[in-house]
């Protein structure tokens, strides 16, 4: 049998710089959430994120596209189901949760272990192993984020913890299974339609779970429309668009801006002071973010489709059903 090769698409130059601004954007959540919208309503909080954001996206590829672009066809939404949940569906009601019930610095440190979770996650996918420098800068990233981030005499609600290390579970497995499913793909269509999915899920459960929705004050408006329109359409359009196009390994280095953005607001705008320990932790957390970066921007991968002989190393069967056409 012939051995062929294909490759991500070549990233640019800006390509991370661009996919750098979802997750400073997502770093606004914990003071947005503390602040400005209904406590105690995870669902809702969650719903009132995908809801805007899924019919800003839809409008876009109509009026781009028209009506028949955001079909695609039953398989085609049905292939997009688990990265959508992963990346929508789940993580933002645990995100919630874990913003509720802990301080936003302790629900931002558990985002230092997407590093090490990504390179799990593929691992367990593809059966193979990391690269011995992702895995340690991954264990650096942890580190850093957590001596910025937890501070002493933090509380630890044990329900708050598991719902945020399951959040950051959740949002790593909807890395992996976005890097297999949006290569190639309109970034627009791929997250309006994984958006719209979660809708479906998101709105009816709110309603079932938590009952109406109560009046929203101009505060929490202005919050519902950062979070949807800002933090969640356009940051996720940009977050799918880099994804395909960048190692498996950067974009959870990448995501690390965003505790380290809600460090930097908790300092600016609530005058927040950072002990020594804090900028150590700072430094080493810019660091991580600078090494996934300048990481190559295309690696060749083998398809799927040939047989090149026992170093192969064969998709799991999972991946293959996430992205079978």
């Amino acid at each position: 049998m012939t051995t062929q090769t294909t490759g991500r698409r070549t990233a640019g130059p800006g390509t991370a710089a661009l996919t750098l601004l979802a997750p400073v954007s997502w770093g606004t959540t914990y003071v947005v959430v503390a602040a400005l919208l209904p406590q105690g309503r995870p669902l809702l909080v969650a719903a009132l994120r995908v809801l805007p954001a899924a019919l800003l996206l839809l409008a876009v590829v109509v009026l781009r596209h028209g009506p028949a672009a955001a079909g695609g066809g039953v398989r085609t939404w049905l292939r997009e189901v688990p990265a959508s949940l992963a990346s929508f569906g789940l993580f933002f009601p645990l995100l919630t949760v874990a913003v509720y019930r802990l301080p936003g610095g302790v629900a931002a440190a558990v985002g230092g272990l997407q590093p090490l979770l990504v390179l799990a996650l593929s691992g367990a996918l593809d059966r193979s192993r990391p690269r011995t420098p992702d895995l340690a800068v991954g264990v650096v990233a942890a580190v850093g984020v957590g001596l910025v981030v937890v501070q002493p005499g933090a509380g630890l609600d044990p329900v708050g913890v598991l719902a945020a290390v399951a959040a950051n579970v959740s949002f790593c497995a909807g890395v992996v299974l976005a890097g297999r499913t949006s290569s190639g793909a309109d970034p627009v269509l791929v997250t309006a339609r994984r958006l719209a999915l979660s809708t479906v899920v998101l709105v009816p459960l709110a309603l079932l779970v938590e009952g109406a929705p109560p009046a929203l004050d101009a505060g929490a408006v202005l919050g519902v429309a950062w979070l949807g329109l800002g933090a969640t359409g356009v940051a996720f359009v940009l977050w799918f668009r880099g994804i395909p196009r960048l190692p498996v390994a950067a974009p959870p280095l990448l995501g690390i801006a965003a505790p380290v953005t809600g460090v930097v607001l908790g300092v600016t705008l609530r005058g927040e002071v950072l002990s020594a320990v804090q900028v150590a932790g700072f430094v080493l957390s810019v660091a991580a973010i600078a090494y996934g970066a300048v990481l190559p921007a295309c690696r060749p991968v083998i398809s799927a489709t040939q047989d090149v002989g026992p170093l192969k190393k064969r998709p799991s069967r999972l991946v293959k059903v996430f992205t079978s056409a």
